[in-house]
């Protein structure tokens, strides 16, 4: 706009327009010209606004879609799921879409790949390593329950009558191997070096055994296929849930079981940072630290299974 004209009429002013000030009919074609520059610049700003109010609208819709639509989580069978399908049961206010796992699926990498929203399966320090592994953070919503890892045995009622060079499956992970490491520790077992003093901190591996007596053989087997080796070996470390599904009952069966005292292998739901405050998250952390899922747990599992929600 001619020399800071902010309306038509300083413009007619500035262009001599006004007051007689059109010679050779030369203002014309810049008052035209101001009308459509003035016309082209409204229309823009209006689809600008437009576009803005669509964007947020999309947003909105997206937001409010993401809420509405069913929480899938991915779960072990036992016994993760089962407390799962009691939640529906109590709260049929959250719309849950249970995805159960099967041996050799990577229930985080669901998670990070947006297949699932939450996964509700494993402990602190697996998790851990499997952010390392995954190049991905995740993000705790809940602290559940206890499945304290056993050692089983169809061949002997006791470690006194372990045979010389005796053999052991554990788990192969990382993770869990160590703490079958540090099971059979307490259970007199075997000794790890020195600087192993806490499960929770520090893991060990068989290199880090300093004292076997017993000359046991330790066998690295997939955690879910351990409980088939049963017949195989002379003893088993088997994490709870698969005992459970193998129909064990580790309060009973076990000869030897981990303490629930200061546990660091609690199991947790776990979500994306993302989705760390969605409502349905929040209400599904909130389900199943309840008194009233704590209660079933214990009832269902006998000891078995120990949730971390105090009793009421």
């Amino acid at each position: 706009v001619k020399n800071g004209a902010t309306s038509f009429e300083e413009v007619k002013e500035a262009t001599g327009a006004g007051a007689g000030g059109c010679r050779g009919g030369r203002c014309k074609g810049k008052i035209d010209r101001l009308n459509i520059t003035t016309n082209t610049r409204n229309k823009m700003m209006k689809y600008a606004a437009f576009k803005l109010a669509g964007v947020a609208l999309s947003l909105s819709l997206a937001w409010t879609s993401a809420q509405a639509a069913a929480l899938r989580v991915a779960a072990d069978p036992v016994p993760h799921a089962e407390i799962l399908n009691y939640i529906k049961k109590i709260d049929p206010s959250l719309d849950l879409k249970i995805v159960e796992l099967t041996s050799g699926v990577n229930a985080n990498e669901l998670l990070a790949n947006g297949d699932v929203d939450a996964n509700y399966f494993q402990h602190v320090p697996y998790l851990k390593d499997q952010e390392k592994a995954l190049g991905k953070t995740f993000a705790v919503a809940a602290t559940v329950h206890i499945e304290p890892l056993g050692i089983y045995s169809r061949k002997h009622k006791d470690f006194k009558s372990l045979p010389e060079n005796a053999t052991v499956a554990v788990p192969n992970n990382t993770t869990n191997l160590s703490r079958a490491l540090f099971l059979l520790q307490n259970q007199g077992l075997i000794k790890l070096a020195a600087k192993f003093t806490d499960p929770a901190t520090t893991l060990a591996t068989p290199k880090d055994i300093v004292e076997n007596p017993k000359h046991l053989k330790i066998l690295e087997i997939e955690s879910p296929q351990i409980p088939r080796s049963l017949d195989d070996v002379d003893l088993a470390v088997i994490n709870g849930n698969y005992a459970l599904e193998a129909g064990l009952v580790p309060a009973k069966d076990a000869l030897g079981l981990e303490s629930a005292t200061n546990n660091p292998y609690a199991n947790i739901l776990v979500t994306t940072p993302a989705l760390a405050n969605d409502p349905r998250i929040k209400a599904l952390a909130k389900d199943l630290t309840s008194p009233q899922v704590a209660e079933f747990i214990r009832k269902q599992y006998n000891g078995s299974v120990i949730p971390v929600a105090p009793q009421s």
